[in-house]
């Protein structure tokens, strides 16, 4: 009883790790007209210039996830025609950190296996 009211004030565990997850997702999402606007050729230095950013600070991987989502986003879409969505977002974002993401059918999953791969 107990356990059914706090999880009615505070939400699951769940529903929060997605709440944190869909702040993240706002952020890659501001970044897409700036991707957009990037040629082939700088879209490609992106890589580059996120490991250099990772070597030179924390090397912390959580540093650089926003911009590196947001230009395998771009990218995607410029190589395989295809836009990742908010859903494979999160669910790449769960890989990043380790966890299993269950997704269901029709959500494109091969999206989002390219995100623990940056």
């Amino acid at each position: 009883m107990i356990g059914n009211i706090i999880k009615q004030v505070f939400g699951s565990r769940n529903s929060r790790v997605l709440k944190d997850y869909a702040s993240t997702v706002k952020q890659i999402n501001a970044l897409e007209e700036v991707y957009l606007k990037k040629s082939d050729e700088e879209l490609k230095l992106v890589t580059s210039q996120l490991k250099q950013k990772y070597i030179t600070t924390s090397k912390n991987l959580d540093d650089i996830l926003v911009d590196a989502f947001a230009a395998v986003r771009e990218a995607s879409k410029r190589t395989l025609g295809m836009r990742h969505f908010d859903e494979q977002l999160l669910g790449g974002i769960a890989l990043h950190e380790g966890k299993i993401s269950e997704m269901k059918t029709g959500e494109e999953k091969l999206l989002l296996a390219l995100y623990p791969h940056i």
